[in-house]
């Protein structure tokens, strides 16, 4: 309690006890044994107001005892299921719920993993993907100031994420893991791994890396085919021994069908092969028939032209011409053209691109001739004073043309222009706004304007070679910048007339994959429209099973999960409740189950996990003496713990009760002596 209060409290005291016998001592005419009750009637109550009005505080302490906890990781994918080891997980859990020593020393909390972890006992062993890496993150962040060491149910074998071995190495409780499968190395083949691009081109050629494998002492021959449909596209003989037991085979295969492709690369079972299933690999490709082909249009050499170049270039299906416009013949082999701080040199160019209604990327600068480009269009107008100015790039959110998101925009260099206002004169969208400094303006720094089934876009400021530099510093890669360039020429590649609703749908996915289907809705303005209903009817073309699941609201896209549809052809139609809209297209997925590639346990990671966090690693038979090592290590007892609560006196309800106790007594007793 603080000095002052206990001095309030004295001085309370005092207060209340003057009170007291100044009006039932000095002032009072009662005989000496009623003037006793009374006063301390009266200085009880008024003591007690007083207190509650100063409210001191006091420490309070409760102690009890805290046991550790146990955490219990269960892999319920279809690898354990593959390796018919379902029962003994199940029998495994089994035993730790009912060992009552056990469950005596631990508060023990259960949890099944895939790719994250799960708060069920639902043990369903289908899952399609394990990330043992992340489920122990999770943990880790759970129970981080809590003793608790981590039982790892699982084969060890994590399909993606990072790998858990080097994770571990912060994970702060023991960990210990409990090898499910068979550990002993059988004879099999495998396509252990194939690289294919996604895409190639109409009369080309596209290559194909299948990396087999093999495991096994004896030395064996199989064949190696590569099929499509029913036609056998690559067939070779292959000749595996225990120390050459891996070869990658590099294959050109002829694009000669335009559309999706699929194909399966099946390595033969070689004799006493167990697991067959990983024999065969299936993969896809989109065959189109051309490129496309951008001209960049500009007559000065600046470093923004290569980083267009290469950006542009990042993608294959997209070639760059670069021409001056003094060279110019004719815009007919391309479907962009990129203008580059125009010019009156650049009327050729423009009457060109009137006349083919060609879209345009239209990039303005320092060197930018604003007197000639307000007069050569009509779609903007800047009133610019030829003063240098530096801007910087502002996100928006409520940008609809085509699907973006900010990537830090405003962390990127800014911008060299001129300084001015630019009026809009057409429909456009901004989706980068001007920033001056700190200063936000509505002014834009990239748009898009829409006319007359014409695209453009306008940047108005150059430097953008530094945004490239900058994406690569912050991720030691130009991806980002270049998905995000790619998405502005992509869209303006493009001549479709912009809809009210768009679907976003990759031709095919793989079984093992997320399967997203994303939908953006427009206003008839074509602003996004949060308030659609979207419902997406999918059909499986061979079985003509039909589905149909509602899209939901994420962030500025609808989208459903479809990961639990089976490998096939799928049709599906997109619709809008009560609009009378719908979009319809095709995709395919591809069979392929990741988690039945393996046969055998990954002891040696499971093993390594255990070591660097001080756990010991056992094996499904070894229930026992794991329960027997857990309750006999002394890092893990019950302690006591103290919580200290500061309870103030006004939350005492007693007090009041006296004090109301004490007033109606004296009252009371008052009245009986005919005092009221």
């Amino acid at each position: 309690m603080h000095t002052q209060t206990i001095l309030l409290s004295i001085g309370a005291f005092i207060i209340a006890l003057g009170v007291a016998l100044f009006q039932y001592g000095y002032a009072s005419k009662l005989n000496t044994r009623k003037k006793i009750i009374f006063i301390v009637l009266r200085f009880l109550s008024v003591f007690a107001l007083l207190l509650l009005l100063i409210n001191p505080e006091y420490k309070a302490y409760t102690f009890y005892e805290k046991k550790p906890e146990l955490i219990v990781l269960v892999d319920h994918t279809s690898s354990i299921a593959h390796l018919e080891q379902e029962r003994t997980v199940k029998d495994f859990v089994t035993n730790i719920k009912g060992h009552k020593k056990l469950n005596e020393h631990f508060d023990i909390a259960y949890y099944a993993f895939s790719k994250t972890i799960e708060d069920t006992l639902d043990f369903i062993f289908n899952k399609k993907q394990t990330n043992i890496a992340k489920t122990l993150g999770q943990v880790q962040q759970m129970y981080q100031n809590t003793i608790a060491p981590t039982l790892l149910i699982s084969d060890g074998n994590q399909t993606y994420g990072t790998d858990y071995q080097f994770s571990t190495r912060t994970y702060k409780n023991p960990i210990y893991p409990v090898i499910i499968g068979d550990t002993a190395i059988v004879v099999d083949t495998k396509v252990q791994q194939l690289n294919v691009n996604t895409y190639a081109y109409l009369n080309n050629e596209f290559p194909v890396e299948v990396i087999v494998t093999y495991s096994g002492k004896k030395t064996v021959t199989t064949k190696l085919t590569i099929t499509s449909g029913t036609k056998t596209i690559y067939s070779a003989s292959i000749t595996f021994s225990e120390q050459n037991n891996a070869q990658i085979i590099n294959v050109t295969l002829p694009a000669n069908v335009k559309g999706l492709n699929t194909y399966n690369a099946t390595l033969e079972p070689i004799p006493f092969e167990k697991n067959k299933v990983n024999n065969t690999k299936q993969f896809a490709v989109e065959v189109i028939d051309q490129k496309t082909n951008v001209a960049i249009v500009s007559s000065i050499t600046h470093p923004d032209i290569g980083a267009l170049k290469k950006s542009i270039e990042s993608n294959e299906r997209r070639s760059v011409t670069l021409i001056k416009p003094s060279e110019f013949i004719s815009l007919d082999p391309y479907q962009l053209v990129i203008v580059y701080n125009p010019n009156p040199e650049f009327k050729i160019i423009y009457d060109a691109l009137r006349k083919s209604n060609k879209n345009q990327f239209t990039i303005t600068g320092t060197h930018t001739n604003w007197k000639f480009l307000n007069e050569i269009q009509q779609r903007y107008t800047g009133d610019v004073k030829y003063q240098e100015e530096y801007y910087v790039p502002k996100y928006n959110p409520n940008f609809g043309t085509f699907l973006t998101e900010d990537i830090g925009f405003e962390n990127y260099p800014p911008l060299l222009g001129v300084f001015g206002d630019v009026d809009m004169n057409m429909d456009h969208d901004i989706l980068l706004y001007r920033m001056i400094g700190a200063i936000e303006t509505k002014q834009p720094l990239l748009t898009t304007i829409e006319h007359e089934n014409s695209r453009e876009a306008v940047l108005f400021g150059e430097g953008i070679w530094q945004w490239r530099a900058h994406a690569y510093k912050e991720n030691k890669s130009f991806k980002t910048f270049d998905d995000f360039l790619g998405k502005i020429v992509q869209y303006l590649s493009s001549s479709t007339v912009k809809t009210r609703l768009r679907t976003l749908v990759e031709p095919f996915y793989y079984g093992n994959a997320n399967i997203v289907i994303r939908a953006e809705y427009f206003t008839k303005n074509y602003e996004f429209d949060r308030r659609g209903s979207l419902t997406i009817t999918v059909t499986h073309k061979d079985q003509k099973t039909v589905e149909v699941l509602p899209m939901v609201l994420k962030n500025n896209t609808y989208a459903v999960d479809l990961s639990s549809l089976l490998p096939g052809d799928y049709e599906y139609t997109v619709k809008v409740a009560g609009e009378g809209i719908s979009n319809s297209g095709t995709f395919s997925v591809l069979a392929y189950d990741v988690e039945q590639q393996f046969l055998n346990a990954d002891v040696r990671r499971m093993r390594e996990v255990a070591k660097q966090t001080k756990g010991v690693a056992f094996f499904s038979d070894q229930g026992a003496t794991m329960i027997n090592n857990l309750i006999a290590d002394e890092r893990y007892q019950t302690v006591q713990k103290s919580e200290e609560k500061t309870i103030a006196l006004i939350d005492w309800k007693y007090l009041l009760g006296l004090l109301i106790l004490v007033l109606s007594i004296e009252w009371f007793t008052r009245k009986y002596n005919g005092l009221i």
